[in-house]
């Protein structure tokens, strides 16, 4: 094996060669933490991160490797954790200086599932303020003057560098497919409930949800499968029966498609429709059938729901530190919580009902299809660290809570990837995979690591 190019391993690739003791957990953590040396001063992906630490952890995966013990699907894999995500032992910072020096007592469920696969956090990874819309420091790997989307920043951008084969974010508006398609790796948020949130700061309950990073489908697959933990779903999993499988494979047959536009379709830039409708004409060429429709009207006013629920819910959530910690919280965090405190409980469940009944409208509008497929994002990264973009076409997948995942499809006229959406049914995350791996490979963008 190359050692140079150790950190570029997938996943799946790198799980393999430890569990076959072709690679040791050692090397590999050693060969990502060089990488994090060369490049982590210009990209900036990690709140924090302990090198002495990490060495510990894959000797110690090495070590038991060595025992014969029964080893988990990620034995010795170290993997990047959004830094909402509660982490027993390591700092969690949410975003914000009012949680400097946060040490919780205990790991949120996902991350407890993580490290019972045999994975352990190499670094916890920069969110946006709360995972709102304040940026932290981190600046996309393929050009550092442009934004790495968010909230999620740090998740997708280490995993674009090469830092870790994968990691964990969570969405509640764009917050993994944005950073995703922005940095041009695999981001895939499963259908809303299959990844436990406990332990996980809250934004909006009813919209937030877990997501992952990878640079390839199968990878994606592979570290949600063992977050949701099919064999032990707690309280939190959604409906009985629904799987995320641990392996995909492309289906036997072309997938039926439709390329439906949304209520924002017009905020796409020219560049960003000309790659989409060129992408439609490849899996075209490539046997797909794809019907180009408009959403249905009502889907007009579900941008307004998901604002409705996001703003007071989030206000909810944040009133208390809102009283005491106002001038230490961002204008836009500010701004927010004081929208949502006049959104009263009746208005907030009204737009609940419309949640409800957008999610069941879209199920049906699906049945006819193998997935809906659509832009990530408006278009390449825009240029700046003041913001995070436009995350208007993630919105109306993440207010229905139905699995999404975006590829990595090619780059815009300034050099910076783009990406391909795609949407299912709730609970239909094992056809949605498969129908992504096709698409993906039937592009075929090969380059999945900036620099």
């Amino acid at each position: 094996m190359n050692t140079s190019s150790i950190y570029g391993l997938g996943l799946r690739e790198a799980a393999r060669s430890i569990h076959k003791g072709e690679l040791s957990s050692e090397a590999f953590t050693r060969a990502l933490l060089a990488r994090i040396a060369g490049h982590e001063e210009t990209v900036q992906a990690f709140q924090w991160i302990d090198a002495d630490r990490a060495l510990a952890l894959a000797r110690r995966a090495d070590e038991r490797r060595r025992s014969g013990a029964p080893l988990g699907p990620l034995h010795g894999i170290a993997i990047g954790v959004k830094d909402i995500v509660e982490t027993e032992g390591i700092p969690t910072a949410m975003g914000s200086s009012l949680f400097e020096g946060f040490v919780p007592v205990a790991s949120a469920t996902a991350l407890r599932r993580l490290e019972a696969s045999g994975a352990f956090v190499l670094g916890k990874t920069v969110t946006t303020e709360f995972a709102f819309y304040t940026p932290g420091k981190t600046r996309n790997p393929w050009n550092p003057a442009h934004t790495p989307g968010g909230s999620s920043s740090g998740s997708a951008a280490a995993v674009a560098m090469g830092f870790v084969p994968a990691a964990i974010g969570t969405q509640t508006n764009g917050s993994v497919i944005r950073p995703a398609a922005f940095c041009g790796v695999v981001g895939y948020k499963p259908t809303a409930g299959l990844i436990p949130l406990t332990g996980i700061h809250p934004f909006s309950p009813s919209l937030d949800q877990v997501g992952v990073f990878a640079r390839n489908v199968p990878d994606a697959a592979l570290l949600a499968a063992v977050l949701a933990r099919q064999d032990d779903p707690g309280p939190d999993a959604g409906r009985t029966g629904a799987t995320i499988p641990g392996d995909v494979a492309p289906p036997s047959d072309p997938p039926r498609l439709v390329a439906a536009r949304s209520p924002v379709w017009h905020l796409a830039d020219a560049s960003a429709r000309e790659h989409f409708l060129a992408l439609l004409q490849k899996l075209r060429a490539a046997g797909a059938t794809i019907e180009e429709i408009e959403l249905p009207r009502p889907f007009e006013r579900a941008h307004d729901a998901h604002r409705t629920i996001m703003v007071a819910e989030g206000a909810r959530i944040f009133a208390d530190l809102h009283r005491r910690e106002r001038k230490r919280l961002s204008g836009r965090l500010n701004a927010l919580i004081d929208e949502g405190v006049g959104i009263g409980e009746s208005l907030l469940a009204r737009a609940l009902t419309e949640k409800d009944r957008f999610a069941d409208d879209l199920d049906a509008f699906l049945g006819g299809f193998d997935a809906l497929v659509t832009p990530p994002t408006p278009g390449q990264a825009p240029a700046g660290l003041g913001e995070t973009g436009n995350p208007a076409f993630c919105t109306i997948w993440s207010l229905c809570g139905t699995p999404a995942i975006t590829v990595p499809t090619g780059q815009g006229p300034q050099g910076l990837p783009l990406g391909l959406q795609l949407v299912g049914p709730r609970f239909a995350d094992e056809r949605l995979l498969s129908i992504a791996k096709w698409c993906d490979e039937a592009i075929g963008w090969p380059k999945r690591i900036a620099g």
